[in-house]
Protein backbone atom coordinates (compact mmCIF):
# COMPACT_ATOMS: atom_id res chain seq x y z
CA UNK A 1 0.00 0.00 0.00
CA UNK A 2 1.40 3.39 -0.97
CA UNK A 3 1.83 6.26 1.48
CA UNK A 4 -0.81 8.18 -0.49
CA UNK A 5 -3.37 5.41 0.12
CA UNK A 6 -2.37 5.25 3.78
CA UNK A 7 -2.81 9.03 4.18
CA UNK A 8 -6.18 8.84 2.43
CA UNK A 9 -7.36 6.11 4.81
CA UNK A 10 -6.21 8.10 7.81
CA UNK A 11 -8.02 11.23 6.65
CA UNK A 12 -11.18 9.25 5.94
CA UNK A 13 -11.04 7.65 9.39
CA UNK A 14 -10.63 11.03 11.01
CA UNK A 15 -13.49 12.52 9.02
CA UNK A 16 -15.86 9.68 9.79
CA UNK A 17 -15.04 9.55 13.49
CA UNK A 18 -16.14 13.13 14.15
CA UNK A 19 -19.73 14.05 14.99
CA UNK A 20 -19.67 16.68 12.27
CA UNK A 21 -20.79 15.54 8.82
CA UNK A 22 -18.13 16.17 6.15
CA UNK A 23 -19.15 16.67 2.55
CA UNK A 24 -17.86 17.79 -0.81
CA UNK A 25 -19.76 19.16 -3.81
CA UNK A 26 -18.34 19.38 -7.30
CA UNK A 27 -19.23 22.91 -8.47
CA UNK A 28 -19.41 22.15 -12.17
CA UNK A 29 -21.83 19.23 -11.88
CA UNK A 30 -23.50 20.34 -8.63
CA UNK A 31 -23.22 16.79 -7.30
CA UNK A 32 -21.98 15.36 -4.03
CA UNK A 33 -18.61 13.72 -4.54
CA UNK A 34 -18.65 12.77 -0.85
CA UNK A 35 -20.83 12.95 2.25
CA UNK A 36 -19.97 11.35 5.57
CA UNK A 37 -21.87 8.33 6.91
CA UNK A 38 -22.79 10.39 10.01
CA UNK A 39 -25.61 11.86 7.93
CA UNK A 40 -27.61 8.68 8.50
CA UNK A 41 -27.58 8.96 12.30
CA UNK A 42 -28.47 12.68 12.21
CA UNK A 43 -31.12 12.86 9.48
CA UNK A 44 -31.90 9.23 8.69
CA UNK A 45 -31.36 9.55 4.95
CA UNK A 46 -29.02 6.94 3.48
CA UNK A 47 -25.54 8.11 2.61
CA UNK A 48 -25.97 7.19 -1.05
CA UNK A 49 -29.24 9.18 -1.32
CA UNK A 50 -27.28 12.45 -1.37
CA UNK A 51 -26.55 12.67 -5.06
CA UNK A 52 -27.05 16.24 -6.20
CA UNK A 53 -27.48 19.68 -4.67
CA UNK A 54 -31.22 19.26 -5.26
CA UNK A 55 -31.27 16.57 -2.56
CA UNK A 56 -29.89 19.14 -0.12
CA UNK A 57 -32.36 21.82 -1.26
CA UNK A 58 -35.44 19.58 -1.19
CA UNK A 59 -34.61 18.38 2.34
CA UNK A 60 -34.62 21.90 3.71
CA UNK A 61 -37.54 23.54 5.52
CA UNK A 62 -39.60 25.57 2.99
CA UNK A 63 -39.40 28.69 5.17
CA UNK A 64 -35.58 28.55 5.15
CA UNK A 65 -35.00 27.35 1.61
CA UNK A 66 -35.03 30.51 -0.52
CA UNK A 67 -32.85 32.59 1.77
CA UNK A 68 -30.29 29.87 2.50
CA UNK A 69 -29.94 28.70 -1.12
CA UNK A 70 -29.65 32.25 -2.48
CA UNK A 71 -27.13 33.18 0.21
CA UNK A 72 -24.97 30.09 -0.23
CA UNK A 73 -24.95 30.30 -4.03
CA UNK A 74 -24.06 34.00 -4.06
CA UNK A 75 -21.27 33.55 -1.51
CA UNK A 76 -19.90 30.51 -3.32
CA UNK A 77 -19.84 32.27 -6.67
CA UNK A 78 -17.96 35.12 -5.04
CA UNK A 79 -15.47 32.64 -3.59
CA UNK A 80 -16.35 33.59 -0.01
CA UNK A 81 -16.31 31.01 2.79
CA UNK A 82 -19.55 31.16 4.75
CA UNK A 83 -21.96 29.58 7.25
CA UNK A 84 -25.70 28.98 7.12
CA UNK A 85 -28.23 27.75 9.67
CA UNK A 86 -31.41 26.01 8.54
CA UNK A 87 -33.87 23.27 9.40
CA UNK A 88 -33.22 19.98 7.60
CA UNK A 89 -35.93 17.38 7.02
CA UNK A 90 -35.34 13.98 8.57
CA UNK A 91 -36.43 10.74 6.97
CA UNK A 92 -39.25 10.38 9.52
CA UNK A 93 -40.65 13.86 8.78
CA UNK A 94 -39.18 15.89 11.63
CA UNK A 95 -36.79 18.80 11.32
CA UNK A 96 -33.29 19.18 12.78
CA UNK A 97 -31.38 22.45 12.99
CA UNK A 98 -28.20 22.22 10.90
CA UNK A 99 -25.27 24.59 10.60
CA UNK A 100 -23.33 24.27 7.33
CA UNK A 101 -19.77 25.62 7.41
CA UNK A 102 -18.60 26.01 3.82
CA UNK A 103 -15.14 26.47 2.31
CA UNK A 104 -14.90 27.44 -1.35
CA UNK A 105 -12.13 25.66 -3.25
CA UNK A 106 -10.81 27.64 -6.21
CA UNK A 107 -8.52 26.57 -9.06
CA UNK A 108 -7.04 29.00 -11.55
CA UNK A 109 -9.36 31.68 -10.20
CA UNK A 110 -12.50 29.61 -10.76
CA UNK A 111 -14.69 27.83 -8.20
CA UNK A 112 -13.89 24.12 -8.37
CA UNK A 113 -15.66 22.65 -5.36
CA UNK A 114 -17.32 23.32 -2.06
CA UNK A 115 -16.20 21.41 1.00
CA UNK A 116 -17.58 21.69 4.45
CA UNK A 117 -19.13 20.24 7.53
CA UNK A 118 -22.72 19.96 8.70
CA UNK A 119 -23.28 20.29 12.45
CA UNK A 120 -26.40 19.29 14.35
CA UNK A 121 -27.15 22.44 16.36
CA UNK A 122 -30.66 21.49 17.50
CA UNK A 123 -29.79 21.59 21.21
CA UNK A 124 -28.02 24.92 20.79
CA UNK A 125 -31.07 26.33 19.00
CA UNK A 126 -33.35 25.10 21.78
CA UNK A 127 -31.13 26.87 24.29
CA UNK A 128 -31.10 30.04 22.20
CA UNK A 129 -34.89 29.99 21.80
CA UNK A 130 -35.27 29.41 25.54
CA UNK A 131 -33.01 32.38 26.27
CA UNK A 132 -34.99 34.53 23.83
CA UNK A 133 -38.23 33.55 25.60
CA UNK A 134 -36.66 34.35 28.96
CA UNK A 135 -35.43 37.70 27.68
CA UNK A 136 -38.86 38.53 26.32
CA UNK A 137 -40.45 37.48 29.60
CA UNK A 138 -37.94 39.57 31.53
CA UNK A 139 -38.75 42.58 29.36
CA UNK A 140 -42.45 42.03 29.94
CA UNK A 141 -41.89 41.76 33.68
CA UNK A 142 -39.77 44.91 33.68
CA UNK A 143 -42.74 46.81 32.21
CA UNK A 144 -45.36 45.08 34.37
CA UNK A 145 -46.54 45.89 37.85
CA UNK A 146 -45.84 42.74 39.83
CA UNK A 147 -48.86 43.12 42.11
CA UNK A 148 -51.69 44.03 39.75
CA UNK A 149 -50.40 42.65 36.45
CA UNK A 150 -51.01 45.91 34.56
CA UNK A 151 -48.30 48.20 33.22
CA UNK A 152 -45.95 49.96 35.61
CA UNK A 153 -44.40 53.44 35.79
CA UNK A 154 -41.55 52.49 33.47
CA UNK A 155 -44.00 51.40 30.78
CA UNK A 156 -46.08 54.54 31.30
CA UNK A 157 -43.03 56.72 30.68
CA UNK A 158 -42.33 54.79 27.46
CA UNK A 159 -45.90 54.99 26.17
CA UNK A 160 -46.26 58.65 27.15
CA UNK A 161 -43.15 59.53 25.16
CA UNK A 162 -44.54 57.72 22.11
CA UNK A 163 -48.03 59.20 22.35
CA UNK A 164 -46.64 62.66 23.05
CA UNK A 165 -44.72 62.49 19.76
CA UNK A 166 -47.80 61.20 17.95
CA UNK A 167 -49.93 64.01 19.36
CA UNK A 168 -47.38 66.61 18.30
CA UNK A 169 -47.31 65.18 14.77
CA UNK A 170 -51.09 64.86 14.32
CA UNK A 171 -52.22 67.92 16.27
CA UNK A 172 -54.95 65.85 17.93
CA UNK A 173 -55.71 66.26 21.65
CA UNK A 174 -54.19 64.04 24.31
CA UNK A 175 -55.88 63.45 27.64
CA UNK A 176 -54.57 62.03 30.91
CA UNK A 177 -56.30 60.82 34.07
CA UNK A 178 -54.39 60.40 37.32
CA UNK A 179 -56.40 58.40 39.86
CA UNK A 180 -55.88 57.82 43.55
CA UNK A 181 -57.76 55.49 45.93
CA UNK A 182 -59.25 57.61 48.68
CA UNK A 183 -57.92 57.04 52.20
CA UNK A 184 -55.99 53.95 51.16
CA UNK A 185 -53.62 54.18 54.16
CA UNK A 186 -56.60 53.85 56.46
CA UNK A 187 -57.81 50.91 54.35
CA UNK A 188 -54.48 49.14 54.78
CA UNK A 189 -54.32 49.93 58.50
CA UNK A 190 -57.80 48.53 59.12
CA UNK A 191 -58.03 45.57 56.71
CA UNK A 192 -54.34 44.64 56.52
CA UNK A 193 -51.88 44.65 53.64
CA UNK A 194 -53.08 41.38 52.15
CA UNK A 195 -56.57 42.78 51.75
CA UNK A 196 -55.04 46.06 50.62
CA UNK A 197 -53.19 44.25 47.83
CA UNK A 198 -56.44 42.58 46.79
CA UNK A 199 -58.13 45.97 46.68
CA UNK A 200 -55.41 47.30 44.38
CA UNK A 201 -55.81 44.29 42.10
CA UNK A 202 -59.59 44.76 41.89
CA UNK A 203 -59.22 48.45 41.06
CA UNK A 204 -56.62 47.65 38.37
CA UNK A 205 -58.80 44.93 36.88
CA UNK A 206 -61.86 47.20 36.84
CA UNK A 207 -59.97 50.01 35.12
CA UNK A 208 -58.53 47.56 32.57
CA UNK A 209 -61.95 46.20 31.71
CA UNK A 210 -63.24 49.73 31.31
CA UNK A 211 -60.73 50.56 28.58
CA UNK A 212 -62.47 49.97 25.27
CA UNK A 213 -60.05 51.42 22.70
CA UNK A 214 -56.83 49.70 21.61
CA UNK A 215 -54.58 52.65 22.46
CA UNK A 216 -56.14 53.47 25.83
CA UNK A 217 -53.35 52.85 28.32
CA UNK A 218 -53.66 52.14 32.06
CA UNK A 219 -50.80 51.75 34.52
CA UNK A 220 -50.11 51.68 38.23
CA UNK A 221 -47.41 54.26 38.87
CA UNK A 222 -46.92 53.70 42.57
CA UNK A 223 -48.77 52.93 45.79
CA UNK A 224 -52.48 53.48 45.25
CA UNK A 225 -52.00 55.77 42.25
CA UNK A 226 -52.98 54.88 38.67
CA UNK A 227 -52.89 56.66 35.32
CA UNK A 228 -55.09 56.38 32.27
CA UNK A 229 -53.66 57.85 29.06
CA UNK A 230 -56.17 58.66 26.32
CA UNK A 231 -54.67 59.44 22.90
CA UNK A 232 -56.75 61.43 20.42
CA UNK A 233 -59.29 62.25 23.15
CA UNK A 234 -60.80 65.69 23.74
CA UNK A 235 -61.74 67.20 27.09
CA UNK A 236 -65.42 66.22 26.95
CA UNK A 237 -64.61 62.60 26.16
CA UNK A 238 -62.07 62.56 29.00
CA UNK A 239 -64.80 63.80 31.36
CA UNK A 240 -66.99 60.86 30.34
CA UNK A 241 -64.14 58.43 31.03
CA UNK A 242 -63.57 59.98 34.46
CA UNK A 243 -67.23 59.62 35.39
CA UNK A 244 -67.13 56.04 34.13
CA UNK A 245 -64.17 55.32 36.43
CA UNK A 246 -65.94 56.75 39.48
CA UNK A 247 -69.06 54.75 38.68
CA UNK A 248 -67.35 51.43 37.97
CA UNK A 249 -65.27 51.49 41.14
CA UNK A 250 -68.33 52.24 43.26
CA UNK A 251 -70.12 49.37 41.52
CA UNK A 252 -67.47 47.01 42.90
CA UNK A 253 -68.86 47.63 46.39
CA UNK A 254 -65.50 47.20 48.09
CA UNK A 255 -66.12 47.97 51.80
CA UNK A 256 -64.11 50.80 53.36
CA UNK A 257 -65.39 51.48 56.88
CA UNK A 258 -62.61 53.94 57.69
CA UNK A 259 -63.08 56.22 54.70
CA UNK A 260 -64.24 59.72 55.56
CA UNK A 261 -66.25 60.09 52.33
CA UNK A 262 -67.97 56.73 51.78
CA UNK A 263 -68.54 53.27 53.21
CA UNK A 264 -67.14 51.93 49.93
CA UNK A 265 -63.80 52.35 48.17
CA UNK A 266 -63.80 55.49 46.00
CA UNK A 267 -61.42 57.39 43.75
CA UNK A 268 -60.20 60.93 43.32
CA UNK A 269 -59.14 62.01 39.85
CA UNK A 270 -57.22 64.69 38.06
CA UNK A 271 -58.17 64.95 34.40
CA UNK A 272 -56.29 67.04 31.87
CA UNK A 273 -56.38 67.57 28.10
CA UNK A 274 -53.75 69.22 25.94
CA UNK A 275 -52.64 69.74 22.37
CA UNK A 276 -48.92 69.18 22.00
CA UNK A 277 -46.82 71.86 20.35
CA UNK A 278 -43.15 71.79 19.51
CA UNK A 279 -41.17 72.36 22.69
CA UNK A 280 -44.01 71.38 25.06
CA UNK A 281 -42.99 69.19 27.98
CA UNK A 282 -44.75 65.90 28.73
CA UNK A 283 -43.48 66.07 32.32
CA UNK A 284 -45.02 69.50 32.75
CA UNK A 285 -48.36 68.17 31.50
CA UNK A 286 -48.25 65.26 33.97
CA UNK A 287 -47.46 67.68 36.79
CA UNK A 288 -50.43 69.86 35.82
CA UNK A 289 -52.77 66.87 35.92
CA UNK A 290 -51.25 65.74 39.22
CA UNK A 291 -52.10 69.15 40.70
CA UNK A 292 -55.71 68.60 39.60
CA UNK A 293 -55.70 65.31 41.51
CA UNK A 294 -54.56 67.04 44.68
CA UNK A 295 -57.19 69.71 44.11
CA UNK A 296 -59.82 66.94 43.99
CA UNK A 297 -58.51 65.60 47.28
CA UNK A 298 -58.60 69.08 48.80
CA UNK A 299 -62.19 69.52 47.59
CA UNK A 300 -63.47 66.50 49.49
CA UNK A 301 -62.31 63.48 47.40
CA UNK A 302 -64.62 61.02 45.61
CA UNK A 303 -64.64 63.45 42.69
CA UNK A 304 -62.73 64.61 39.63
CA UNK A 305 -61.13 67.94 38.80
CA UNK A 306 -60.73 68.88 35.15
CA UNK A 307 -58.30 71.04 33.27
CA UNK A 308 -58.14 71.98 29.58
CA UNK A 309 -54.62 73.08 28.71
CA UNK A 310 -55.15 73.42 24.98
CA UNK A 311 -55.04 77.22 24.96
Amino acid sequence: MSSVDTDSDVYKTLLESTKAIPWRIDWKTMTFSYIGPQIESVLGWKQDSWTSVNDWVERMHPDDRDYVVDFCVSQSRAGVDHEADYRALTENGDYVWIRDVVHVVRKDGEVEALVGFMFDISERKKTEEHLIRLQKQLEEYSFQDGLTGIANRRMFDTVLEREWSNAQRTGLPLSLLILDIDYFKQYNDHYGHIQGDECLRRVAQTLSLAANRPRDFIARIGGEEFVWLLPETDAESARLVARKCLHLIRQQHIPHEFSSVSALVTLSLGVGTTVVHLGDSALNFVEQVDKLLYQAKHNGRMCAEFGDFRD
